[in-house]
């Protein structure tokens, strides 16, 4: 079911992921929400603030958007046992391009609009040629750090 099909329960991520980003410091490039899940690219200094960030934002989230609706979505976030959601750290500015593009194009892959800029919750909040930069100023990609989706394909 999809748990933002509607605009109502749109605008509660939207609040919900704007107060929880500010209060946690995480600094979003790009986002997109579409109705069963959304996609994220960001910056965040305090790797340990990532899981309470994101406790609060689906937590918030799941009770205001089930307290709109009739049916109930238990659970929300996650089908089958599977996680609530998949994080990892980019490695290096090809992965981070990748990333960016992915995230901006989830409107078209999923039908619901050919044009990113068409689409109002795909939200650019800093543009990929500066992210890409800044992440070199910061030293951000984790270039050293292992990624057991990367290994598995190279040992195949």
């Amino acid at each position: 079911m999809p748990a933002f099909g509607s605009e109502d329960a749109k605008l509660v991520f939207w609040d919900r992921f704007t107060f929880y980003t500010t209060k946690f410091e995480f600094k979003p490039i790009i986002v997109t929400l579409i109705p069963n899940h959304y996609h994220i690219l960001g910056y965040l200094k305090f790797g340990e603030n990532l899981g309470p960030m994101m406790r609060h934002i689906h937590g918030s989230v799941a009770k205001l958007v089930n307290d709109t609706i009739v049916q109930k979505l238990k659970p929300f976030w996650y089908d089958h046992g599977r996680q609530s959601y998949f994080d990892g750290c980019i490695r290096n500015e090809k992965q981070c391009r990748r990333a960016y593009r992915y995230t901006l194009f989830q409107c078209r892959r999923h039908g619901i609009c050919a044009d990113p800029e068409d689409y109002s919750h795909t939200r650019v909040f800093v543009d990929i040629e500066r992210a890409v930069k800044r992440a070199h100023e910061l030293q951000a990609f984790l270039e050293g750090v292992p990624y057991k989706r990367y290994e598995r394909r190279t040992e195949r």
